[in-house]
């Protein structure tokens, strides 16, 4: 092979190795996508089909499989919501969310300050245990759980449940809050420090300013499980007028008849909330949960 032959023939290898390369990426890239776009399509369209319904009347949900109604009406909406008694649900949810919320808001990011910034005996096996403790499966505790609420005379209040989720969410959370504390510079607390700041001070000044995205990811993760809860709910509760909307859905189809289209309205109320809170924090959220990848 002369120089010349060697010098025209070289380039082409790689160069036809990167068509290749790029023609398999483009390939994997459009294979991808489409499993995406069918994915999406099978979790959308359930969705899409109950908001549908939620504005239909009982004859159309059966007998029309439109996702657009033919006569849309808000009577549904109405209906479930003050007949059957679903704004009872709801306000009952909004009592044992918010308040599990506010333990949960209140009491963790204390100890994922202690855990991230004090130093005392036993603080990595402590921290071990809540860790170890997020991996046990719910329904194992969930026996002990209703025998202490019952002891306690907690057994079908909504106090005994707010207590139930907020401990039941202790690893996650303080877990997210020590993550991100310890993200924070540490010569910031020490200059607090020179400054005359004691541990209580530093928290509330310094520590929890700085903590949003912490507290909102904490607060949508917590809200859409203890919002959606139904197992624990169920076992404790046995008092219709204390009923969760959860358990409220869940009610409406026992009945001897059941009526689609308020099912479809009512389960359209369990969601609008969790979409609300995620929107409203959703940048905050991304951020904690970069932040707690981290870790």
């Amino acid at each position: 092979m002369t120089v010349l032959e060697q010098a025209v023939r070289t380039p082409t290898a790689p160069v036809a190795s990167d068509v290749r390369d790029h023609r398999r990426r483009r390939l994997w890239r459009l294979l991808a996508g489409t499993l995406m776009a069918l994915y999406g399509i099978v979790s959308v369209y359930p969705f899409l089909w109950m908001v549908s319904g939620a504005f239909k009347d009982e004859r159309e949900v059966i007998a029309s499989g439109s996702l657009i109604p033919e006569h849309p009406t808000l009577g549904t909406l109405r209906d479930t919501f003050v007949l059957l008694n679903v704004g009872d649900y709801v306000l009952n949810s909004l009592v044992v969310t918010v308040g599990s919320l506010l333990l949960i808001l209140v009491i963790y990011p204390l100890a994922g300050y202690a855990f991230s910034v004090l130093r005392f005996p036993g603080r990595r096996a402590l921290y071990a245990m809540f860790i170890a403790i997020f991996f046990v499966p719910g329904v194992t505790t969930l026996l002990p759980l209703i025998l202490t609420m019952d002891q306690l005379g907690l057994l079908g209040t909504h106090l005994g449940l707010q207590l139930a989720f907020a401990n039941g969410s202790a690893p996650l959370a303080i877990m997210l809050f020590k993550t991100y504390y310890d993200t924070i510079p540490r010569e910031l607390r020490d200059s607090a420090r020179m400054d005359g700041c004691g541990e209580v001070a530093l928290h509330f000044r310094i520590y929890l300013p700085l903590a949003k995205p912490a507290i909102a990811t904490v607060a949508v993760i917590n809200f859409v499980a203890i919002w959606n809860e139904y197992i624990v709910s169920g076992v404790s509760l046995s008092d219709p007028s204390t009923f969760t909307l959860p358990l409220g859905l869940q009610r409406l189809l026992s009945q001897n008849v059941v009526e689609w289209n308020q099912v479809m309205a009512a389960s359209l109320l369990v969601v609008i909330p969790v979409i609300v809170v995620f929107v409203v924090l959703r940048r905050f959220f991304v951020s904690g949960i970069q932040g707690a990848v981290k870790m």
